[in-house]
């Protein structure tokens, strides 16, 4: 009987650390009851974006410029009692929980566990999102949804590069990051912000990035409604598609050129016919693409 009351205060005062301080701790990134000593410059900040955020700015000297090695964090400083103290869940000296989500391995501390972090070991890296909605793709390196497990196009390191908008590196980045159809990634609010701008193409490889039937059909009527002057009826010119990548010789139009193997207009000239100089010499080149 007395051992069962001892088991519940222990149950009990677990349950207390576990609480403690919750939620009114940490920084705009994360909420932890601890900060991290930066292995790199030996300074202490509230996480490793802090860090970056403070040494990987333009306020920062060119030189001295870097970003923390988050897996080489060997010290922790616990924000309710401050003792600083080696990497673990729990602080050694008052002994409160530092974060209820808490990965060894990557020395990451979170007390918002409606995130669903979890650690994948081929990343390398603890993720979002619940790992029993992930999957992790051996040559894209990197963990896509369970929905695209069947139907997303492989590209090799798909995710280790910078945004091509923002140009933030993305593999570890907090925002959210989309996939589009040609396999290329991207921040969702960077496509966003392209969609506000009437830029609909891929900035990597130029491919369309979504369904863009609609404008195909009304380029079709804009096209049928402006015919080209007698002197350039009979122009030709050699375009390249860059939806799906057929070359093909199209009659001229100063509109647009639609691609004459699957129809889009996602298309840019790439060369003069070589019969119709006299027309020509004084035009500059016309790219038929919806950019």
């Amino acid at each position: 009987m007395e051992m069962g009351f001892h088991e519940n205060e222990l149950i009990q005062e677990s349950a207390n650390l576990m609480e403690i301080g919750s939620g009114h701790y940490g920084c705009s990134h994360y909420r932890r009851r601890c900060k991290i000593r930066a292995p790199c410059c030996d300074e202490i900040f509230d996480c490793r974006h802090c860090h970056n955020e403070a040494k990987d700015s333009l306020q920062t000297e060119q030189l001295h410029r870097h970003d923390l090695p988050r897996h080489e964090v060997s010290k922790v400083v616990c924000s309710l009692c401050e003792t600083e103290q080696d990497v673990q869940q729990n602080c050694s000296n008052c002994g409160v929980c530092m974060g209820k989500y808490f990965c060894s391995k990557c020395k990451f501390f979170d007390d918002d566990l409606s995130k669903k972090q979890y650690h994948c070991d081929e990343c390398g890296i603890c993720r979002t999102g619940g790992e029993e909605n992930f999957f992790h793709c051996k040559r894209c390196r990197c963990c896509y949804s369970k929905v695209m497990e069947d139907k997303h196009r492989c590209v090799e390191g798909a995710m280790h590069h910078n945004c091509p908008v923002c140009f933030e590196y993305l593999f570890d980045s907090t925002r959210d990051i989309t996939v589009l159809p040609c396999g290329h990634t991207m921040h969702l609010e960077c496509t966003k912000d392209m969609g506000l701008h009437n830029r609909y193409t891929c900035p990597v490889c130029s491919k369309s990035i979504c369904d863009m039937s609609s404008l195909w059909k009304k380029l079709d009527e804009e096209v049928a409604a402006y015919p080209m002057p007698k002197l350039y009826e009979n122009k030709m010119v050699w375009i390249l598609c860059n939806d799906c990548g057929s070359n093909t010789n199209v009659r001229f139009h100063l509109i647009a050129h639609k691609c004459s193997s699957c129809g889009s207009y996602n298309t840019r000239q790439t060369q003069r016919s070589s019969s119709d100089h006299s027309c020509s010499s004084g035009l500059p080149q016309v790219v038929g693409s919806t950019g």
